[in-house]
C-alpha cells in the first residue's frame, strides 16, 4: 500500500494552517481524480473518492478494484465546503459513501453536475433532485467567486442527453487571477485544444492511466497524451491524476515525467496528500 503523504487530521491541520493565505492558492491531491482546491478561505473540492466502495463492489468479480494507495482522509472531517463535484457518473468521481457526509457536514455547500445525469446523482447520493447546479459546455456558473466553465470530456466518447448536455465533463475554475481545468476522465478529441487553449489555464489536473479495452472499463489521455495536451493548450502546469488508486487501471507517473520533460511541459507529480501551491 502507497502511504498517504499527510492523511486525515494531520492533513486537515495543514488545510486549516493555510486557510487565511491568500496570497496564493492551494491544491491537494486525494487520490484518483480527487482534490481540494483552497483560496481565499474558501474551499473547493473536485471529484472526490474517499472510500472503498469499488473495492467492496468489486471484490468477488473478473475485475477486482485492488486499492493501491492509502485512504487520505475520512470524508466526515472535510468541513467548510463551498464546492463541491462531480464530473460524470462513474463511482470514483460520484461515490455515495463520500459525498452524502460531506453533503451533510457542509449544510451551504453547492453541488455542480453534468445537467445530465441529475435523476442520477440525486438517486445516488439521496439529496433533493433540485440541490445539485447543472452544467453543460458552453454554460458557466459562478458560486463564492469561483466560476465553473464547462468543458466536454470523451470517456469513451462525448454523450449528450436528448437535450444536448453532456453526460461527461470537465471544468475549467476561474478565481481570482487563476485558472485550473480539471478535465475528468477523458480520451484527446477534436477541438479539444480550441476549447481549452483560450482559458489559458495556470494548471491542468489530467488522468494518465490511459486507455486498453482489456481492462473492461472506459479510458483516459494515457501518460505521452496528457503531457502534450498540456503543451497543446499553454498550460502552465500539469498535475497528472488517475493512476495509483487500482491495480487493473494504473500508470506508472515515471513514464509522464519522461514525457513532459523531453517536450519542455512543466508539471508537478503529486503524493497522495501532498500539496501545490501557486506561485
Amino acid at each position: 500500500m502507497i502511504p498517504a503523504y499527510k492523511k486525515d487530521e494531520e492533513l486537515i491541520n495543514e488545510m486549516d494552517s493555510l486557510l487565511n493565505n491568500e496570497a496564493h492558492f492551494h491544491l491537494w491531491w486525494l487520490g484518483q481524480s480527487g482534490f481540494l482546491l483552497q483560496w481565499k478561505g474558501k474551499r473547493v473540492l473536485i471529484d472526490p473518492y474517499l472510500s472503498d466502495s469499488l473495492t467492496k463492489k468489486y471484490l468477488a468479480t473478473d475485475k477486482p478494484h485492488i486499492r493501491m494507495s492509502e485512504l487520505v482522509v475520512n470524508p466526515e472531517l472535510l468541513k467548510n465546503i463551498s464546492v463541491v463535484t462531480s464530473s460524470h457518473n462513474h463511482t470514483d468521481h460520484l461515490d455515495a459513501e463520500t459525498l452524502m457526509p460531506v453533503l451533510k457536514n457542509n449544510p451551504k455547500i453547492k453541488f455542480i453536475i453534468p445537467e445530465a445525469n441529475r435523476d442520477f446523482v440525486a438517486e445516488r447520493v439521496k439529496c433533493k433532485k433540485d440541490l445539485p447546479i447543472g452544467l453543460s459546455d458552453k454554460r458557466s456558473v459562478t458560486v463564492d467567486e469561483f466560476t465553473f466553465h464547462g468543458i466536454p470530456a470523451k470517456h469513451n466518447e462525448i454523450e449528450r442527453d436528448q437535450n444536448g448536455n453532456c453526460k461527461y465533463m470537465g471544468y475549467v475554475i476561474e478565481f481570482g487571477a487563476y485558472k485550473i481545468y480539471h478535465s475528468g476522465d477523458t480520451l484527446w478529441f477534436d477541438g479539444m485544444v480550441e476549447i481549452v487553449k483560450p482559458f489559458a489555464v495556470d494548471v491542468a489536473i489530467l488522468p494518465v492511466n490511459g486507455n486498453k479495452p482489456e481492462r473492461k472499463v472506459a479510458g483516459n489521455l494515457d501518460c505521452k497524451e496528457a503531457a502534450e495536451l498540456g503543451k497543446a493548450i499553454d498550460a502552465g502546469c500539469v498535475i497528472p491524476c488517475h493512476y495509483d488508486m487500482f491495480t487493473f487501471n494504473t500508470a506508472d507517473v515515471n513514464d509522464f515525467i519522461k514525457e513532459a520533460e523531453e517536450i519542455g511541459q512543466a508539471y508537478r507529480v503529486l503524493k497522495v496528500g501532498g500539496l501545490f501551491t501557486s506561485n
